[in-house]
């Protein structure tokens, strides 16, 4: 007689939170496994940037130029900057000042440095604003859709509904921000930010133009509304002058900006952070920062971001002058010839007026690491399994971008980790795929 060897659940998903049965957190998780299951397939999925400008010795190299500029800069001494590398430290971060150098370098942002706090990745940086912002049942976050899940995710953490907003063609549609603000507003709920990726989102690849973000500015002035500027892919503009950030456009301080090193120095490092420069007033009337108030989440959520950790991101900027801008050129170039590889390849396989296929259609962003591509067929994980077992071929189901419906009938490519000769086959692979769901192939 067989016997039922599995063991008995101690407890059920019922009785966690809520968010832990939300789509939102597997999402991640479910691409990452279905990666891993087909390692011979073409990468369009990882949105991770290029690991043929790793180097180990580097990271050696940044804690010793970190250490010379905590003894020559900052007058610390020998046993200081040991304390400083090796204990817990300051739960705002030990590079505070650096990052507000770079940001002033690269970005023409004048912040305090005790306005930056230092995270665990941007996904910490995230995570702080929104548990500081929730304060009740009718708070809300508003986000551009489709939306990077990890926004998404960390708001169900806290128990933040997100209202999507219409990206359009510019970014963010105006009128649809002010229509959900005001439809919000009846309903009861209390708005408290807009979460926006002006510079090549993610996943869509938009931008938004200096004008469409100045008119986002002065609305947000007007109805009182914070905007959460998440800027990972800032630097990688193909072949154009750069846009201000709205941080840099920014005159009221309506804007939380949120950094990230990943796609810059190093991702393994996972330093983040936060820019929250506006003042909070206490119950005693002293008004203070914002980040003072996101440092306190954080000492009971992380303690504080791994010195070494940001050791060898503050040495690499030290090295650099500061200037990441300066640092990434080969970064740069590499992915600007990557993205204009990918969509000359996408022109040649399915040219306008073509066979059946010609009803694929995708975007051109110029610059950053995604471009969406719009099928004739339904999209979604059972879809990718497939196309990664049967052709080879990896890349994102638009769906995972959506709290909600939207994306059916889309993916996302991803040009950051993959080679010219790898753009090439995944290209022919997807065309093989595209060609065996409208029953052209063999």
């Amino acid at each position: 007689m067989a016997t039922d060897t599995r063991l008995a659940a101690d407890l059920d998903t019922a009785s966690l939170h809520g968010s832990l049965e939300d789509p939102a957190l597997s999402s991640m998780n479910l691409l990452n496994e279905i990666a891993d299951r087909y390692p011979q397939a073409v990468p369009f999925a990882a949105g991770r940037p290029a690991e043929e400008f790793f180097d180990t010795d580097d990271i050696h190299r940044a804690l010793r130029a970190f250490a010379d500029h905590l003894a020559d800069e900052r007058g610390m001494s020998p046993a200081q900057v040991r304390r400083t590398l090796f204990q817990y430290g300051r739960t705002k971060g030990v590079v505070h000042h650096l990052v507000a150098r770079n940001l002033a370098v690269d970005e023409g942002i004048e912040v305090d440095p005790e306005a930056v706090v230092v995270t665990v990745g941007c996904q910490e940086a995230i995570y702080l604003v929104l548990r500081a912002l929730r304060r009740g049942p009718e708070d809300v976050v508003l986000a551009v859709a489709p939306t990077y899940v990890g926004l998404t995710g960390a708001a169900r953490l806290v128990d933040l509904p997100v209202l999507p907003v219409a990206s359009g063609d510019d970014g963010v549609d105006l009128d649809d921000l002010l229509a959900v603000l005001r439809r919000a507003r009846r309903e009861g709920l209390r708005p408290r930010a807009l979460y926006v990726m002006p510079d090549f989102a993610n996943p869509t690849g938009l931008s938004m133009d200096r004008a469409v973000r100045q008119r986002l500015l002065d609305l947000a002035h007007r109805e009182d509304l914070l905007l959460l500027e998440d800027n990972p892919y800032g630097l990688f503009r193909s072949g154009r002058d750069r846009v201000p950030t709205l941080k840099a456009l920014d005159r009221h301080r309506r804007v939380v900006y949120l950094g990230s090193f990943a796609k810059t120095v190093l991702p393994g490092a996972r330093v983040g952070y936060v820019v929250a420069d506006q003042r909070v007033a206490d119950r005693s009337g002293e008004p203070g920062l914002l980040a003072d108030q996101l440092a306190k989440i954080k000492s009971m959520l992380t303690v504080n971001t791994s010195p070494i950790a940001q050791a060898v991101v503050g040495g690499r900027l030290v090295q650099q002058e500061c200037s990441l801008a300066a640092a990434t050129v080969q970064e740069q170039q590499r992915y600007a010839r990557n993205l204009r590889q990918l969509l000359d390849g996408l022109a040649r396989r399915f040219p306008a007026g073509g066979p059946p296929a010609a009803a694929v259609r995708w975007n051109a962003p110029v610059g950053g690491f995604f471009v969406v591509l719009t099928l004739p067929f339904a999209v979604d994980d059972q879809l990718l399994e497939y196309s990664a077992r049967s052709h080879g071929v990896l890349w994102t189901p638009m769906r995972h971008f959506y709290d909600g419906p939207g994306g059916e009938h889309q993916l996302r490519l991803s040009i950051s980790s993959v080679t010219p000769v790898q753009i090439d086959l995944g290209l022919d692979r997807l065309a093989a795929l595209v060609a065996d769901r409208l029953g052209a192939g063999p």
